[in-house]
């Protein structure tokens, strides 16, 4: 495997937290006697997969489209499902709000498409990042990875699937929800903590998933593998 540059790494960190907030949240803890709190792990795996949506919408659709050759197919292919994705979490805070809508929907089918949603997205915005990898130096990659991250901490804490996404009107819509979230998560008092700075680490299970590059540690060996005898005489 070749060494991940800076945006890559961003972005497979970022899911790497996306995918740890997602079980979490879909663990739909339990806390008798405070009903809201078991809710909490769900606003803040909506909140930061918004707010990372939207700041792949401003920072890495505009720069695939300028440089790759096929931008503007790669860019559709990733709105196409980054929109479904927005569906799905749309259906969540309706189900979780208690819409009329999704009542009658179980959880576990709304959570189904939530991961289905997550999985299809990340290929392809990691897709964005290969192309962008394959036409910028490292210095310019660490520069998109740090307006990816800049981007985040002023975008959308909720999914909005029928908001325009790109071009002027894109950022025209991220800057109205983006006040109108901030006032509604201050009035209802939801979390939405701030987006983490990608550390330099060993790559995680969904980077080895998306690499194709299994790495385990001889520690802790998959389950199932054989231990060799190392006793004296074995």
């Amino acid at each position: 495997m070749d060494a991940l540059d800076a945006l890559r790494s961003s972005v497979l960190f970022t899911h790497e937290s996306l995918a740890a907030r997602f079980d979490r949240a879909s663990a739909m803890l339990y806390t008798p006697g405070q009903p809201r709190k078991g809710y909490e792990h769900i606003d803040t795996f909506l909140a930061v997969a918004s707010k990372h949506l939207n700041a792949v919408d401003a920072v890495l659709l505009p720069a695939v489209r300028k440089v790759v050759p096929d931008g503007d197919q790669v860019a559709h292919e990733y709105l196409h499902a980054a929109k479904q994705l927005e569906l799905a979490l749309a259906h969540v805070k309706a189900r979780e709000y208690g819409s009329v809508f999704d009542a009658a929907r179980s959880w576990s089918s709304v959570w189904a498409d939530v991961g289905t949603g997550l999985e299809a997205q990340r290929r392809r915005e990691f897709a964005l990042a290969e192309a962008l990898a394959a036409r910028f130096d490292a210095a310019a990659l660490e520069r998109l990875a740090d307006r990816l991250h800049g981007s985040e901490t002023a975008a959308p804490s909720r999914p909005h699937p029928y908001a325009p996404h790109t071009g002027f009107p894109g950022l025209v819509a991220r800057k109205v929800m983006h006040a109108v979230d901030s006032f509604w998560d201050a009035a209802e008092g939801r979390m939405v903590p701030e987006p983490p700075r990608p550390p330099h680490k060993e790559p995680g299970k969904v980077t080895q998933y998306l690499l194709a590059d299994p790495r385990f540690d001889e520690d802790h060996p998959p389950p199932g593998t054989r231990q060799p005898d190392t006793t004296p005489g074995g």
